[in-house]
């Protein structure tokens, strides 16, 4: 029995065990959607539960036979088959707040929350494999939200609050799981700093700002999920202004009045200005100079790593 987290190495042999579990897991959830439109209420949630018992046995099988990444790989796909079975049932009983909107308060909402999170962590305790842990991340926080807010700006500042304290987590933590709270806490903290700074030209510069401080940032604490969403996010900034500037611009037009028309009163026509033309070649200089920008950040924390890199193989 492992004592510690399994830390997965990629190898083809891995990438086949995890292409090859999610795709079950994709294929027993396209399962329970066609059974959902052919069988309802107690029927449905049946045949959720033999889907959770299959893989949860075949997690355990591989559990057995000392498969560490093929069992962690099943009881991953079983805790959301977990999920979905015990939303079925819960809906089979009538609590259809499971399926409501955050807006409208739903304790079996937050049960099925609950429900999943204790799976999760328990899974986690007995097949040690990281990936677990990324649900019992995500499930927490909608917990999070779910109890204490019903959408918009506070949803935001919540979702912000509980993304810093994931970077706290996984900052402070040296299991393999720590990736995925650095992975939700940057999705966390860029998607709700995208709420709040997407209104003005301004306000997509400080959220440039910020997506540059995720790259330092990733290069060190060598966690490289911060240089990927910072670098989504200069995207996103160079694609807004590379729209804005090639945007024709200028007058769209105005209205000189006619004489009256059957004696019905003035007839207005519409009459156009001078539309400047847009910038075509803006798309070109934008993205080729957030090319040069990415590659003297990737030059800079391949300088900062060298020293690292050098101490470690002496």
């Amino acid at each position: 029995m492992h004592t510690h987290e399994i830390k997965p190495i990629w190898t083809s042999a891995s990438f086949l065990v995890y292409t090859g579990g999610l795709t079950v897991l994709v294929s027993a959830v396209a399962a329970l959607v066609y059974l959902s439109g052919n069988y309802e209420g107690g029927a449905e949630a049946g045949w959720a539960l033999l889907v959770l018992v299959v893989l949860y046995v075949i997690a355990h099988a591989f559990r057995i036979r000392e498969r560490p990444l093929a069992a962690g790989i099943f009881a991953f796909a079983s805790v959301i088959a977990w999920g979905a079975f015990v939303a079925l049932l819960f809906t089979w009983f009538g609590w259809d707040g499971v399926s409501g909107s955050f807006h409208n308060w739903s304790w079996s909402r937050l049960a099925l929350w609950l429900l999943i999170l204790a799976a999760a962590q328990d899974d986690h305790r007995r097949f040690r494999f990281p990936l677990i842990r990324l649900i019992a991340v995500v499930v927490t926080w909608l917990f999070v939200i779910d109890l204490l807010s019903s959408g918009g700006s506070w949803t935001a500042v919540l979702t912000l609050l509980v993304g810093l304290v994931y970077l706290a987590a996984g900052t402070a933590g040296r299991d393999p799981s720590a990736f995925w709270l650095h992975v939700v806490a940057g999705l966390l903290i860029g998607g709700s700093l995208l709420y709040f700074l997407h209104s003005s030209d301004v306000e997509w510069a400080f959220l440039g700002a910020f997506a540059a401080l995720f790259i330092v940032f990733g290069g060190r604490v060598r966690r490289s999920s911060w240089a990927v969403i910072g670098t989504g996010g200069l995207f996103l900034l160079a694609t807004h202004y590379a729209t804005v500037w090639t945007e024709p611009h200028g007058p769209s037009g105005f209205t000189q009045y006619g004489p009256p028309v059957n004696g019905s009163g003035f007839q207005s026509i519409p009459v156009l200005g001078e539309v400047e033309p847009g910038r075509t070649w803006a798309p070109i200089v934008t993205f080729a100079v957030l090319g040069f920008l990415l590659v003297a950040f990737g030059l800079l924390a391949r300088h900062r790593s060298a020293p690292v890199a050098a101490s470690a193989s002496e």
